[in-house]
């Protein structure tokens, strides 16, 4: 399963391509299936259906837990780095994870949770939490997670798209020098939740909760419960999890990821983007930094390397707390192999200076990754310089929520790499460039809107209670083909560099957020009349949140009023939604249809005001002159 040559890599490329059917097949039989699959793959990209391994009977934890006992019972699965930096860590072996998972899935059976039941995870970043993820998995439940810094109405949203029953939470969490009542935020998100029948708390901080009658202490149930739970036999195409993410509207769809074809291609992408020894008693120690509220950490934290059978860290901190060399401490600490991280991450941590780095050594560093947002060349230099001392491989990996894995990036050390490129696509993923009209960009040193043309395992199936809208957002632009959003240039090596979203959606440090759903959350405060909000380059983050706002010429306090609509953000969706610049206007550039010309705001925003194009033909051209004066 493991790519070890230039050579084998271009073999197997070329024998998925050729014959995709065969190819997964010889993967997926490396999996232990209660009843083999009878077809591998029926598609239809126009529904959109696609079904990989049909008929195929397994459980994705017994793979991921479960068949490495034999081997693997005493070998770490996960260490646990709490947010203080003197707080004391924990090592959970396999046999621990599979003996806990087994308690929180009892757990959840006796509070009434079957099979095909939504469940929701809203938690910090403990051993619980994935605890959780794979107990639900192990009894046919869906997981939801969402990411513990979302609003209660944020939450709530998610809570009653997808029907949840039972909520899994925490009393609070620390996160730097912050302790956040989560509980309490799940509290107001309920008022509006009355298909959640119970919520399980475990006790983190000691923050104090309302506890009412709904509410389980985790405490006091899971440490009682069996440690062992026979797994639910589940059908390949069975939902494994619902993520949200967002789209070109306001509202956040619910990403549908199944069983089989998600255990395949995280673990095969896992094991041959990262190449890591994965022997018994290796020393190899894998570190994604991502957030279990992300897909990043749904496959390469909770899912990915338990399958490969892999040891990693789970990080409750932040890269800055108590200073800008955390992560390099970490590192040395446990002497981890194989880091993966954001962009905006690597980019503040570049800013904050190498007096955090030199004190480490961070010598036990074999591989860096990239992922969440493309990364520029300038922070892909610093890092393989200042951390990998130009003698670890990066990998800069593009994918999506919706892709399930990576779809394009270097092997580590098998394949090329080249600064801010993610360079060729996994055997299995077949790209092409299309131009606005969907006719295919042939050759290379071309650009073009990225599609993918064959499906993959671990795509999106269909977005939750909503499969029309599955088909609008990804099937519908261009016939026949999965369009990611992006746009993407093929150099004349055929490596591919992905250039950023072409729809409305922007790229806020790795996580995407819908222009329309800040603009929602903009528009319920009392005094805007009207908002439209576009992204613009940001030295940290990739891209920042730039909102033009419409307020009644009475209100003359523009500096307490951006304090509002921020906090009405923080409210609405949460801090990570919050508009880096609020520029107050009089109107916005029009067709005389109503359509706003984000092209022209995008423009202003970025600074790039010397050719805005023809605003002739505008409701209001005289629009376009105020807000070009009035750029902060």
């Amino acid at each position: 399963m493991q790519i070890t040559s230039l050579e084998q890599y271009h073999s197997e490329y070329k024998t998925s391509v050729e014959n995709p059917e065969l190819f997964w097949e010889n993967i997926a039989n490396e999996f232990t299936w209660k009843q083999k699959w009878t077809k591998t793959l029926e598609w239809n990209f126009d529904s959109p259906d696609v079904k990989w391994f049909i008929n195929g009977k397994f459980n994705i934890t017994e793979n991921a837990i479960d068949r490495h006992l034999s081997t693997k019972a005493n070998q770490t699965a996960f260490i646990w780095e709490p947010n203080a930096i003197d707080g004391t860590h924990r090592v959970i072996t396999y046999q621990n994870l599979h003996d806990e998972v087994c308690k929180v899935a009892n757990t959840l059976k006796s509070l009434g949770v079957k099979k095909g039941d939504r469940v929701c995870i809203y938690m910090p970043m403990i051993p619980e939490t994935v605890f959780a993820m794979l107990a639900c998995a192990r009894i046919g439940a869906v997981h939801s997670v969402v990411f513990a810094g979302f609003s209660s109405s944020a939450l709530a949203g998610r809570i009653q798209d997808s029907d949840c029953k039972v909520v899994l939470t925490t009393d609070g969490a620390y996160r730097g020098v912050k302790d956040i009542p989560i509980k309490a935020v799940v509290d107001e998100a309920l008022e509006t939740c009355p298909c959640v029948e119970k919520v399980l708390v475990y006790k983190h901080t000691g923050t104090a909760i309302n506890q009412t009658e709904r509410d389980v202490i985790w405490q006091e149930v899971v440490p009682n419960a069996s440690s062992t739970c026979a797994v639910e036999l589940m059908d390949a195409e069975d939902t494994l999890f619902i993520l949200y993410t967002s789209g070109s509207t306001g509202k956040p769809k619910g990403v549908v990821h199944t069983c089989g074809g998600y255990m395949v291609y995280t673990c095969y992408t896992f094991q041959n983007v990262f190449q890591m020894d994965l022997n018994a008693g290796s020393k190899d120690l894998f570190w994604c930094t991502a957030d279990v509220g992300w897909i990043t950490g749904h496959s390469y934290i909770a899912y990915g390397p338990l399958l490969a059978g892999a040891s990693s860290v789970i990080f409750e901190g932040v890269p800055t707390f108590p200073d800008a060399g955390r992560f390099w401490q970490v590192i040395d600490k446990y002497k981890v192999t194989h880091f993966y991280t954001a962009p905006t991450a690597i980019r503040a941590l570049e800013a904050a200076g190498l007096d955090f780095v030199k004190p480490y050594k961070l010598d036990s560093l074999k591989v860096l990754g990239s992922v969440g947002e493309p990364i520029n060349e300038e922070a892909w230099n610093w890092y393989n310089k200042n951390i990998g001392k130009e003698k670890c491989p990066v990998v800069d990996t593009w994918w999506q929520t919706e892709t399930g894995g990576i779809l394009i990036s270097s092997l580590a050390g098998v394949t090329p790499s080249k600064p801010s490129f993610a360079t060729l696509p996994m055997p299995g993923i077949q790209p092409l460039l299309v131009d606005e009209k969907g006719n295919e960009i042939l050759g290379n040193s071309v650009e073009g809107n990225l599609c993918i043309k064959f499906p993959w395992p671990s795509m999106i199936r269909t977005t939750y209670g909503d499969h029309d809208r599955c088909k609008k957002e990804y099937f519908s632009t261009y016939l026949g083909l999965y369009f990611t959003g992006d746009g993407c240039r093929r150099d004349e090596n055929g490596f591919y560099r992905i250039t950023g979203r072409v729809d409305d959606v922007m790229n806020i440090s790795g996580h995407r957020i819908g222009t329309a759903e800040v603009e929602s959350a903009i528009n319920m405060h009392a005094d805007v009349v009207e908002s439209a909000v576009v992204g613009y380059p940001h030295d940290i983050k990739g891209q920042g949140i730039y909102a033009y706002v419409i307020v009644p010429s009475t209100n003359k306090n523009h500096d307490n009023l951006r304090k509002e609509i921020i906090a009405e953000v923080n409210k609405i969706i949460g801090p990570i939604a919050k508009p880096d610049k609020i520029q107050i206007v009089s109107g916005l550039p029009k067709t005389r249809s109503g359509k706003i010309m984000r092209r022209i705001l995008r423009k202003v925003a970025e600074g790039d005001v010397s050719n805005l194009g023809d605003t002739s033909t505008l409701l209001d051209p005289a629009v376009v002159d105020e807000i070009v004066k009035g750029k902060l």
